[in-house]
C-alpha cells in the first residue's frame, strides 16, 4: 500500500465515521512490512516475513471518547465497527478534556527517515547477515558454547493520519537491527549476555564484527565475579544501563503520571533537580533518528523540548489531553493512546568512557541491572546489578549479586561526569555518566 493509498483510506474512515453519527474523528493507519531472521549455530532457526495493517480510530462525541482498532479494512467491516463505536459512545462518561488537538501539522524539514537501500535489500543477504553474526560470536571466544540466537530484522512502515478538522498527512520510515545473545561456559559456570544495534539506515548499524565482539565480551567478562562489600562509592552507568535510568526518569516527567500524583517531580517545575551537567531533551526532529517523525500520534508537529536545562526542570511532556487537564500546551508526545518519548536523551559530555573510569579512584561500573524496584511517586531507585569494581582508576574484577540504590533527585544532583559515547539507537538513549556517590548493598 502506497502513502497515497494509506492516506485515502484514513480520510475515507473519517468520512464513514461521520456518516455513522460521529462528531470529531481521527483515523491512523499503520502499514508495516517486517522481516526477521534468527540463526543458531549453523542453521536458520527462525525466518519470518509479514505485512501488517492496523487502523486506530478515535471518536469524540461531545466530550465522550471511544477508541477502536482493527486490521479488517473491508468497507463492510469498517462501517459495522464504526457504527458500533458511535453507539457505544452514548454510554461513556463526558470528559471536558477529551477532544482533538486545536492545531495539527507537520515538522517542516527533511527528517531522513527512509532508507531506500534497506527497503530494497535482498532477503537472502539478510539471512546471510544473521548466519555471519552467529559465526562471529561463536568464534570470538572458546568459552562461547551456545547462543539464544543471532538476529537480523528490519521494517518498512507507512503511517497515515487524518481527522475531521481537515488534517491529513503521511510519512514513510525504515528501521533495521542486528543482535546476538551468546552463552558462555567456564568450569561448569554459565553466563549469558546480549548486545544489539538499531538504526533507520543500514549504513548506521554497527557491524557484525562489532556486535559479535561486544556480545561475546559481555558473556565472558563476568566469570569469577564476586559479591562486593556494602559501601558508598561513585557509580558509573554504562550507556545502555544509563538509558534505562533515563527511561525511569521519563515516566516521572510524563504528564499522565504527574496528573495523578505518581511522580516525585509533580511540583518541581522551575526547581534545580540535577547538577549543571544535566541537560535532558526530548526531540522528535533529529534527522535520521529512530524517535523522529514529522508529527506525533495525534497529528501535532514534533519539536525539540528541553526538559532539564543545566539541572533545572523546565517542563513535563504532554499530549493534548493531559496538556488541557494541567493547563499547559502539548509538547508533541502523543502516541495516539498515551504519552511516549520521541528521542529522550541526556546531552553528552566530552570525556570518553575510559576517561570516566580512569578519573574514578574507587567505585563501581554498572554493566547490567535486574528487576524493577523504581518508584516514580517517591523517586526511589533500586536495582539488582552486575558490573566491575574500579580501583585506582582501573576495572579490577567483576562483581554481581549487589543492589545499587539512591533517590533520583540525589542521583541527578550528584552527576559529576558525562561520557561522549551517546548512540541514537532507540527512543530513550544516554551516554555513560557518573554519579558521585550511591549505595552499593552487598556483603
Amino acid at each position: 500500500m502506497t502513502q497515497d493509498e494509506a492516506l485515502e483510506l484514513a480520510r475515507d474512515t473519517v468520512a464513514r465515521a461521520q456518516r455513522a453519527g460521529a462528531g470529531d474523528v481521527e483515523a491512523t493507519l499503520s502499514v508495516t512490512r517486517r522481516f526477521h531472521a534468527e540463526a543458531r549455530d549453523t542453521t536458520i532457526s527462525k525466518l519470518e516475513g509479514s505485512t501488517g495493517r492496523s487502523l486506530h480510530v478515535r471518536i469524540f462525541n461531545g466530550g465522550r471518547r471511544v477508541t477502536l482498532s482493527t486490521s479488517d479494512l473491508s468497507p463492510e467491516s469498517l462501517d459495522r465497527v464504526l457504527r458500533d463505536a458511535v453507539a457505544q459512545s452514548e454510554f461513556v462518561e463526558r470528559d471536558p478534556f477529551a477532544e482533538l488537538p486545536d492545531a495539527c501539522g507537520r515538522f517542516q524539514g527533511d527528517l531522513d527517515l527512509y532508507d531506500r537501500a534497506l527497503a530494497e535489500r535482498d532477503d537472502a543477504r539478510k539471512v546471510d547477515d544473521a548466519l555471519a553474526l552467529e559465526r562471529l560470536v561463536r568464534a570470538a571466544d572458546a568459552r562461547i558454547v551456545n547462543s539464544s540466537g543471532s538476529q537480523y530484522a528490519d521494517a518498512v512502515t507507512t503511517v497515515a493520519l487524518a481527522n475531521s478538522r481537515g488534517f491529513a498527512d503521511a510519512y514513510l520510515s525504515t528501521r533495521a537491527s542486528r543482535s546476538s545473545g551468546p552463552v558462555a561456559e567456564d568450569a561448569g559456570v554459565k553466563r549469558t549476555a546480549h548486545y544489539g544495534t538499531a538504526a533507520r539506515h543500514e549504513r548506521e548499524l554497527e557491524s557484525n564484527e562489532v556486535v559479535a565482539g561486544l556480545a561475546a565480551r559481555r558473556a565472558v567478562e563476568m566469570f569469577g565475579a564476586r559479591k562486593p562489600a556494602t559501601m558508598r562509592v561513585p557509580v558509573i552507568f554504562e550507556r545502555d544501563i544509563a538509558a534505562s535510568v533515563l527511561a525511569d526518569l521519563f515516566a516521572a516527567v510524563s504528564a499522565s503520571n504527574v496528573a495523578v500524583g505518581n511522580s516525585f517531580l509533580a511540583e518541581a517545575i522551575g526547581e534545580r533537580i540535577g547538577s549543571d551537567l544535566v541537560t535532558i531533551v526530548d526531540d522528535g526532529t533529529l534527522a535520521g533518528r529512530l524517535g523522529s517523525s514529522p508529527f506525533d500520534g495525534e497529528g501535532v508537529p514534533t519539536r525539540r523540548t528541553p526538559v532539564f536545562e543545566r539541572g533545572v526542570l523546565r517542563t513535563f511532556l504532554y499530549d493534548t489531553y493531559y496538556a488541557r487537564k494541567l493547563g499547559a500546551r502539548t509538547t508533541g508526545n502523543s502516541t495516539g493512546g498515551g504519552i511516549g518519548a520521541n528521542t529522550f536523551y541526556l546531552e553528552p559530555g566530552t570525556h570518553s568512557l575510559e576517561e570516566l573510569i580512569a578519573s574514578t579512584p574507587r567505585g563501581v561500573f554498572v554493566l547490567d541491572t535486574i528487576g524493577f524496584a523504581t518508584e516514580h511517586a517517591t523517586g526511589t531507585y533500586s536495582r539488582g546489578a552486575r558490573g566491575f569494581m574500579i580501583e585506582n582508576g582501573e576495572l579490577t574484577y567483576p562483581i554481581d549479586e549487589f543492589t545499587v540504590a539512591g533517590h533520583f533527585g540525589e542521583m541527578l544532583a550528584a552527576v559529576d561526569a558525562i561520557g561522549n559515547d551517546l548512540r541514537f539507537d532507540g527512543s530513550v538513549v544516554s551516554p555513560s555518566f557518573r554519579v558521585g556517590e550511591m549505595t552499593i548493598s552487598g556483603n
